[in-house]
């Protein structure tokens, strides 16, 4: 049963190859270790991870918002061996509408299009539908990221429109931003069960 308010906190999330947990600075080290690769920031507004210290900083950027209620970042382990696979965020949190968004999902290259995408989002959706009683959950993306926009269709979110010019990047140029959702009804009458089956069908860890 979804709890009686709308309110996402830190909190840990698990599958048996997968655990979120709240983002802290015990993270950094791991953290820089998956995102020093320019590439992994490709189409994220700001550049790579340069050190340890340049992770922490990032760390007390989340933790700086998460503190006005607006945003709940997480670590992604591979339960496997212990690593940290990447970060993603509850953002833009909206209580009077429970409404919230999945973003600033990154992965070191080695995880993406892998299995850990995947059960991150199932214990993401799952919890904001099923235990905090989300009645939308909306995704945005850089319109060029074909990958990102593969990867959300495939999880039974739907194209919603792209909003032009929408931000600057660091190099520079703009961006277009394509966004996608899954609302409640959707979620129980299909999608919840949809995504159930990719995570089992992804157990084996392999590229998907």
């Amino acid at each position: 049963m979804p709890q009686s308010g709308f309110d996402p906190v830190p909190v840990v999330l698990e599958t048996d190859q997968v655990r979120l947990e709240p983002l802290c600075c015990a993270h950094a080290e791991g953290l820089f270790c998956a995102g020093r690769d320019a590439a992994v920031w490709r189409f994220l507004p700001r550049g790579p991870l340069l050190d340890a210290n340049d992770a922490r900083r990032w760390v007390d950027e989340v933790t700086t918002e998460q503190g006005t209620g607006a945003r709940v970042g997480f670590a992604i382990i591979d339960l496997r061996c212990g690593a940290i696979a990447g970060s993603s965020s509850y953002l833009d949190v909206q209580r009077a509408h429970r409404g919230l968004e999945i973003g600033w999902t990154w992965l070191a290259p080695a995880y993406q299009r892998t299995h850990v995408n995947t059960h991150c989002k199932w214990l993401l959706l799952s919890h904001a539908f099923d235990v905090l009683g989300a009645a939308r959950v909306q995704f945005k993306t850089d319109a060029r990221n074909e990958t990102s926009r593969r990867a959300l269709l495939r999880i039974g979110a739907t194209y919603e429109g792209t909003l032009r010019k929408h931000r600057l990047l660091p190099d520079g140029g703009v961006r277009d931003s394509a966004y996608y959702s899954i609302i409640d009804t959707e979620w129980s009458g299909g999608v919840r069960e949809h995504v159930r089956c990719l995570v089992e069908g992804g157990r084996a860890g392999g590229r998907k």
